[in-house]
C-alpha cells in the first residue's frame, strides 16, 4: 500500500513537471519602433489582425500593440521599461539597434517577462530572435542580377533605415554579391528608409553625380517605385530595378512588363512575421522548449507569379503570409 501510494505520487508530480501553463491571463505587448512605411503599417494590421481573436478566444488577456513616435533606441528603451512597470507578460520586440535596447532587455528578462525580437532583432542573449537571413536575401539580388545581366555594369544601391541591423545585413549580403561577381560595381549609395517617397528624394538628389550607364539598382524593400519615379523624372532609362513585395512597386512592375517585357524579380520579409513572434511568445509562455534563435525564409516574387502576387496584395500594402499557431508549431519544431 505505501509503495502504491509512492509511485501514485511520483506519477502526479512528473505529470505536474510537464503540464503546459495556462495563457489565458498572460498579457503580451508590441514593441514596434517605426510605423513609417507600407511594410510596417502591414505589419501592424497583421498583428491586429491575429492577437485580436486570440485575445477574444482566451488564448491570452491581451495583445497591445505600441509604437514609437521616431526610430529612436532611447525612446524605444523608455518604452520597454514602461511596459515592464504595467506588467506585461511578454514583449514582442521590432528594435530600433540590435545593441542599443540590450540594457533594457535585460531589465525585462531579470524581471521574469519573455522578451520575442524579430526583424529588427537584439543581440542580449536573454531575448529570442526571430530573423530572416537579411545578408542572404541581399546575395540574392546580386545572384538574379548576373543571370539577368551577364555583361555586369554600374550599380545603385538604396538602404534602409540607418543603424538598424536589418539595413545593416541587406547591405553586407549585396556587397558579399558583388565581391563574388567582380563585373558589377556599386557606384552609388543611398538611405531610402524604406519609404517611397524617400527613395524617390535620395535617388534624384544622387542621380546628377551617377554615370550615365546604371544598369541596375539593388534595394531592402519599399523603394523600388520610388527609384522608378526618380529616373523617369530625370529623363534617363530606366535601370533593372529589384521590387521589394510593396503593392505600388508590383502594379508599376506588371505596367511595364505589360508594355515593354520589363523583367525584373522582388524580394522581402513578410510583414506578418509579427504574428509568428507573437504565437512564439504565447508558445513560451505556455512551457514550451522554443529555441533562442529561428530562421524564416523571405518572400520572393519573380516574372511568372507577379500577377497572382498582385492580386492577392491591397492597394497600398504589402504581399504578406501571417502565421496561425500551427504555423508556429511547426517553425519551432523544425528548428528543433
Amino acid at each position: 500500500m505505501k509503495k502504491a501510494l509512492v509511485l501514485s505520487t511520483l506519477a502526479v508530480l512528473l505529470a505536474s513537471s510537464t503540464a503546459l501553463a495556462d495563457t489565458s491571463g498572460k498579457r503580451i505587448a508590441l514593441s514596434n519602433n517605426y510605423a513609417g512605411n507600407s511594410w510596417r503599417q502591414a505589419m501592424l494590421e497583421s498583428w491586429a489582425k491575429v492577437t485580436g481573436p486570440a485575445a477574444e478566444q482566451g488564448i491570452v488577456a491581451a495583445a497591445d500593440a505600441f509604437t514609437t513616435a521616431e526610430n529612436q533606441a532611447t525612446e524605444q528603451a523608455a518604452q520597454i521599461q514602461n511596459l515592464i512597470l504595467q506588467g506585461y507578460d511578454a514583449i514582442v520586440l521590432n528594435a530600433a539597434s540590435p545593441t542599443a535596447l540590450n540594457g533594457a532587455v535585460k531589465e525585462a528578462c531579470d524581471a521574469g517577462i519573455v522578451v520575442v525580437s524579430f526583424d529588427g532583432i537584439v543581440t542580449e542573449p536573454c531575448a529570442y530572435r526571430i530573423a530572416v537571413d537579411f545578408a542572404a536575401m541581399g546575395k540574392a539580388e546580386v545572384d538574379y542580377l548576373k543571370e539577368a545581366l551577364p555583361e555586369g555594369g554600374k550599380l545603385l544601391e538604396i538602404r534602409g533605415l540607418a543603424g538598424v541591423f536589418v539595413d545593416d545585413e541587406i547591405s553586407k549580403g549585396i556587397h558579399e554579391g558583388v565581391a563574388e561577381n567582380p563585373q558589377f560595381e556599386i557606384v552609388g549609395s543611398v538611405h531610402g528608409d524604406w519609404a517611397q517617397d524617400v527613395a524617390q528624394k535620395a535617388v534624384a538628389g544622387i542621380l546628377p553625380s551617377l554615370p550615365s550607364d546604371i544598369v541596375g539598382v539593388v534595394t531592402q524593400g519599399g523603394d523600388g517605385y520610388g527609384a522608378a519615379q526618380a529616373f523617369a523624372a530625370a529623363g534617363r532609362p530606366t535601370p533593372l530595378i529589384i521590387m521589394g513585395n510593396r503593392q505600388d512597386e508590383l502594379a508599376w512592375w506588371k505596367e511595364q512588363k505589360d508594355a515593354s517585357g520589363y523583367k525584373t524579380m522582388s524580394v522581402s520579409i513578410a510583414p506578418g512575421v509579427s504574428t509568428l513572434a507573437f504565437w512564439v511568445a504565447q508558445q513560451i509562455l505556455d512551457g514550451q522548449k522554443v529555441p533562442q534563435d529561428l530562421v524564416v525564409p523571405f518572400l520572393r516574387i519573380d516574372q511568372d507569379n507577379l500577377e497572382a502576387s498582385l492580386e492577392s496584395t491591397p492597394a497600398g500594402g504589402v504581399a504578406n503570409v501571417e502565421y496561425s499557431l500551427e504555423d508556429a508549431k511547426k517553425v519551432i519544431a523544425e528548428a528543433m
